[in-house]
């Protein structure tokens, strides 16, 4: 197939968040399995210093945005059987973060226009390059437009007769939302403003709703997931109707992880590597991570609770702070490493300070310590009050550091709750801190008896979450949605 994988970011190039890490991971396996796989990201500035050996394949290209034009170059690199393109436009992506300006702290005011001209410019791109894709599979709000210009200002294109679009949505509480004066920016006819048409989302415009309107197929990262968002207005933030309304349209697959970058066998950034038949080099990375930490080291002995993660009520601290005290008067020690709402860097800052033997966190992103954390620690907490799907469990799994998280979306579908010797993890229901300190000392207690904890250690190393089964169903997903009737303007008003 040829695939078209459309995103705002991807590692290596530029990260925000999971969503960078599916994009690096899947597009290689596609690559991999024999699909000619072409991704399409902007041309950010964290990205000029990886594209050296990059080449200009289009230049000064006419892309229509907000009732003007704007020329974009498109940046060609060849990586891991990938082909990927960047789209170059100084003003709009030429800036020190992805989506929000750091002076402000908020969106970049001009959020709508950028993506409006991403979106314009692969397909028009495409166009340029003579490569039409079976299927465009864009991802989040800021690749929405994607589908939504294929069937709707190009659903009369013979060039696009036969292609089809997945919509993938990693995180639904992030959504593009955008006042009303955004609908005359995009160029299409005004009779598609009009009270609950696709582009109005109580008078605003919603770049999220549009990839759900207008793609063939839908689909999110886990199973429980795709449940729980068209379930609940807890979970689906306003979009729970439409997604009812395509529930059978709606796929959850499972994010898997990149065993290259990720195994203790060959991590770069842990001080000895290990398996799960010798284990000696487990407890040598959790004496040097405590070391690192400033924690008093001893001999290993006291369970070490990691935590890398975005600093958010989301994520579950809320609960976190609730049971601050407690947790410090069980016999563990805990490393953090995130950043995210001030709030919580005070209460770490406060917990570090008045338990200094218990507690070290570190307030930023250290890409090389997120993997240190991985393998010294003995468990990861995760008390997410949702999770589409979540990788640091399954990152945990492979380094035999057990999780204990909550009972949400992807955390539910890839954490075997432990029970008789059988599991690969802990888990808890309600979403209080009362059930979370419950998990934690059920974890505490299966640590202090060495053969199980071996055991369930072991257990967890060889759970196999590759992304080879992951893009086997995404082959599976694509096929069927090549096979589906486009999903013209017409079928959209009428549906």
């Amino acid at each position: 197939m040829r695939i078209a994988f459309i995103t705002s970011e991807a590692v290596p190039f530029a990260k925000t968040g999971g969503l960078a890490d599916v994009s690096g991971a899947l597009t290689k396996e596609l690559a991999r399995r024999g699909h000619e796989v072409v991704m399409f990201m902007p041309k950010y500035a964290a990205v000029a210093d990886k594209l050296s050996s990059a080449r200009a394949v289009v230049e000064e290209l006419a892309i229509p945005v907000a009732g003007h034009h704007e020329s974009l170059t498109l940046w060609k690199l060849e990586q891991d059987g990938v082909i990927n393109y960047f789209v170059d436009h100084k003003s709009f992506f030429d800036r020190p973060e992805l989506y929000r300006d750091p002076e402000t702290g908020e969106d970049w005011a001009d959020n709508d226009e950028r993506f409006i001209f991403f979106a314009r410019s692969v397909i028009e791109s495409c166009r340029a390059l003579q490569w039409i894709p079976n299927v465009v599979h864009a991802n989040d709000w800021q690749s929405a437009l994607v589908p939504t210009y294929l069937n709707t200002f190009y659903a009369d294109d013979p060039v696009w007769a036969n292609t089809r679009s997945l919509f993938t949505v990693h995180n639904i509480a992030y959504q593009g939302m955008f006042k009303k004066p955004t609908f005359a920016k995009l160029g299409v006819a005004e009779r598609w403003w009009y009270p609950e048409s696709p582009f109005e989302y109580w008078d605003q415009v919603n770049f999220l709703k549009l990839g759900l309107m207008f793609s063939e197929s839908l689909s999110t990262v886990s199973q429980r997931y795709a449940e729980e968002i068209r379930e609940s207005s807890e979970f689906g933030y306003g979009m729970e109707g439409i997604l009812e309304g395509r529930r059978d349209d709606l796929s959850g697959i499972v994010n898997g992880i990149d065993y290259d970058v990720w195994n203790p066998l060959t991590d770069e950034h842990i001080p000895e590597h290990f398996s799960p038949k010798n284990l000696a080099g487990k407890l040598a990375c959790k004496k040097a991570l405590l070391k690192e930490m400033g924690l008093p080291v001893g001999n290993g002995s006291v369970p070490l609770i990691g935590i890398i993660s975005r600093l958010a009520d989301q994520k579950g601290f809320d609960l976190i702070a609730e049971e601050a005290e407690a947790l410090m008067e069980r016999d563990l020690q805990m490393v953090v490493l995130g950043t995210g709402d001030a709030k919580y860097h005070e209460l770490f800052e406060a917990l570090a300070k008045k338990y200094p033997n218990k507690f070290a966190v570190s307030l930023k992103f250290d890409n090389g310590l997120a993997h240190r954390i991985e393998a010294g620690s003995d468990m990861f907490l995760m008390p997410s009050r949702y999770e589409p799907c979540g990788l640091n469990q399954l990152y945990s799994l492979k380094y035999g550091t057990i999780p204990v998280v909550r009972t949400t979306g992807g955390l539910a579908d890839t954490i075997e709750p432990y029970a008789d010797g059988e599991g690969t993890g802990f888990r808890f229901e309600e979403y209080t801190g009362e059930a979370l300190i419950d998990a934690v000392d059920r974890a505490l207690a299966v640590y202090a008896d060495r053969k199980a904890w071996k055991a369930l250690t072991e257990r967890a190393m060889v759970a196999d979450f590759s992304w080879e089964h992951s893009a086997s169903q995404y082959e599976e997903l694509y096929r069927a949605t090549i096979a589906k009737p486009k999903r013209t303007n017409n079928s959209v008003e009428v549906g």
